[in-house]
């Protein structure tokens, strides 16, 4: 399976972040090699082989492989040995309608699954907290990036020193967005000017997530320095990455995960 590492501004000993790649495409087949989301139409098998495939080549228990049943939400869950502790059915609902994870933990995989919304690794290492978020333009709205930060300190973190890298994810040239959706974003306060312009031909709309969600984490005490942003882009690089814009919503995710030896 391959794999695209994500590397944070300085290096972090003992952190792994990357994202999943599609693997093997089939143009008849908008769920390709590797799917590792559960609940998007994929067959059952494949998803679970897919599981399996990374978990061996990170070395680690299917078990350890940890995701949220997504929503646009901006709730979060703390990945703890109370939730460890657990059964599977009482995880998966403790798990549904997340969008971020938060662990102190070792060994342990959290993720989230993306088709164009971004997806973003956190880490402050010297209090050992690492996180996930999956932003969308309702999370972004709905600063979630910002909630992920207040909860990593709650654990020990301090904003100056987290670091932040986000995943492929659509890029500004190709989300072309409604009104209602320049409103919502107007409205939450962002800097319209640096996150919004207006495709000069057709007069629609065009949001970049990536520059929101920046600005949301330096919002939280992130430094700028801090923050690393992938130019990979779901949809122009669809053969690659899941778009679901492109390939519809009945189609693979990428998975962004980040895991602390």
């Amino acid at each position: 399976m391959e794999l695209v590492r994500l590397d944070f501004s300085t290096a972090v000993e003992g952190v792994m972040a990357f994202s999943t790649t599609r693997g093997q495409v089939d143009g008849r087949n908008a769920y390709s090699g590797v799917n590792l989301c559960d609940y998007v139409g994929d067959d059952a098998l494949r998803v679970l082989d897919s599981r399996l495939t990374l978990a061996m080549q990170l070395g680690i228990d299917l078990d350890d492989l940890i995701m949220p049943r997504q929503t646009h939400s901006c709730r979060i869950a703390v990945i703890d040995e109370a939730f460890r502790s657990l059964d599977i059915d009482q995880q998966e609902g403790a798990l549904e309608g997340v969008d971020a994870l938060v662990t102190t933990l070792t060994g342990v995989v959290i993720g989230v699954n993306t088709a164009d919304c971004v997806p973003i690794v956190l880490t402050d290492q010297q209090a050992g907290v690492i996180a996930v978020a999956h932003a969308g333009w309702r999370g972004t709205v709905g600063r979630i990036v910002e909630a992920v930060v207040k909860e990593m300190c709650l654990h020990g973190a301090q904003s100056h020193r987290i670091q932040a890298a986000m995943g492929p994810s659509i890029c500004q040239n190709c989300f072309e967005v409604g009104d209602e959706v320049v409103e919502a974003f107007s409205h939450a306060r962002f800097d319209m000017d640096e996150i919004m312009k207006r495709n000069p031909d057709t007069g629609k709309a065009h949001i970049d997530l990536r520059a929101a969600n920046r600005a949301a984490l330096m919002a939280a005490g992130v430094p700028a320095a801090g923050i690393v942003v992938s130019q990979h882009c779901s949809w122009c690089e669809s053969d690659r990455f899941f778009s679901a814009r492109r390939l519809g919503i009945n189609s693979g995710r990428t998975l962004t995960g980040i895991l602390r030896h």
